[in-house]
């Protein structure tokens, strides 16, 4: 049964310029986990800056949470988020075939794109974490805004509204994030590679400055992703990946 979970609080607008700038500004005042949700965002950003479509109609929503565990832990949070978006999906679709989860941050349906994840930290002294959420409810982005070579998109048609996603991606979030705190990343990564997209294959992660092509190894102890390139392993923690 879906329950929005205790002690999690929620926030929407209409219109936004962004949901994790507005996660920024309500940082100092906020002392409990809470969702932001946006019909519509005029400044949607996805990684490194990238412009991110936020029509009406999808899914747009960040949460802010304060960061009781140390930075350390910071960055894994976008596997147990990205599971949580996949439970969610699985739900509304009883399809579990159809997702499978990209590194680092990424969602797929059916092989394309269908939701992606932003992690920034923000507050003072980086006190706490927005975790932003956009999912192709309704209307996928526009090919010609896609970057050359990147995951095609994918779209659920409108089958949920986006305040009835919220409920229950919260609720599974809430469920995963648990499983992290009680059991460990060891947990979350072992399920995570369950569900991961090309492992075992041929991949490129591309660097700000170079790329690497080799076989999808695994994903590390600290969340970084593995390539086994010829005699050379190498561990990545930050880069787009590309099949």
């Amino acid at each position: 049964m879906i329950k929005w979970p205790a002690g999690v609080n929620c926030i929407s607008f209409k219109t936004i310029d962004s949901t994790n700038k507005e996660s920024a500004r309500r940082a100092a005042d906020t002392f409990a986990p809470l969702w932001i949700l946006a019909d519509e965002q005029s400044e949607g950003v996805g990684r490194r800056g990238r412009a991110w479509s936020s029509q009406k109609g999808n899914f747009s929503a960040t949460l802010l949470m304060p960061i009781s565990d140390g930075l350390s832990t910071v960055a894994l949070y976008s596997f147990v988020a990205s599971l949580a978006l996949r439970d969610a999906l699985v739900h509304i679709t009883g399809s579990p075939e159809r997702f499978d989860l990209k590194w680092p941050n990424d969602v797929l349906m059916e092989g394309g794109k269908v939701a992606g994840i932003l992690l920034e930290t923000c507050g003072i002294n980086s006190s706490h974490l927005s975790i932003g959420i956009g999912v192709n409810l309704a209307i996928p982005p526009e090919l010609k805004k896609i970057e050359k070579g990147s995951t095609p998109p994918r779209c659920l048609n409108g089958i949920i509204e986006a305040s009835n996603f919220l409920k229950i991606v919260a609720h599974f979030f809430s469920i995963r994030e648990t499983q992290f705190k009680s059991y460990g990343f060891a947990s979350i990564r072992s399920d995570w590679l369950q569900n991961a997209a090309k492992l075992g294959e041929i991949i490129t992660a591309r660097l700000s400055n170079n790329e690497i092509t080799g076989i999808f190894d695994t994903v590390d102890e600290q969340g970084g992703v593995v390539l086994q390139a010829g005699d050379t392993r190498h561990v990545i923690h930050a880069a787009d990946i590309f099949f």
